[in-house]
């Protein structure tokens, strides 16, 4: 783990909730430069805490009407050929690694329910693959 000042974190927590939060009113909250903070958000990317900025979108606002959370396990000697094809499919917005009851959870959005029951079937037929186990979104609420 990297340490990190209480300054360094609070910039780092005001980004989390708004990536597009004027550095001079984080400046202005921790009572330091503008200048101070641009310095210490670039050491931050270049130490890789900050990796990046995303917009943080509503899917069903873009067409997609199911979330879905696929949980889904691989031989182990598959492991890596599963990762690379899952990987490519434009439907998986993020793909983990895990532990406890799959191997492999993906975050993945659809037009609808067709859509995501022919994806569940492509999925069950990559070679490797093992089990598939779909978990709806019904509401986000955090």
């Amino acid at each position: 783990m990297v340490r990190i000042s209480e300054r360094d974190r609070k910039i780092v927590e005001d980004l989390l909730k708004n990536a597009r939060k004027p550095f001079t009113k984080i400046a202005e909250e921790l009572g330091i430069t503008e200048a101070a903070v641009r310095k210490r958000v670039k050491k931050l990317e270049r130490n890789g805490i900050i990796l990046g900025y995303k917009a943080d979108v509503d899917p069903k606002r873009l067409g997609y009407e199911v979330t879905v959370f696929l949980g889904f396990d691989a031989d182990p000697e598959s492991y890596f050929k599963v990762v690379e094809k899952v990987k490519r499919f434009p439907q998986v917005r993020h793909l983990f690694a895990t532990t406890g009851d799959h191997m492999f959870m993906a975050e993945c959005w659809f037009r609808n329910r067709e859509e995501m029951e022919r994806f569940v079937e492509e999925l069950e037929k990559i070679p490797g693959v093992t089990r598939v186990c779909p978990a709806i979104v019904v509401e986000k609420i955090k």
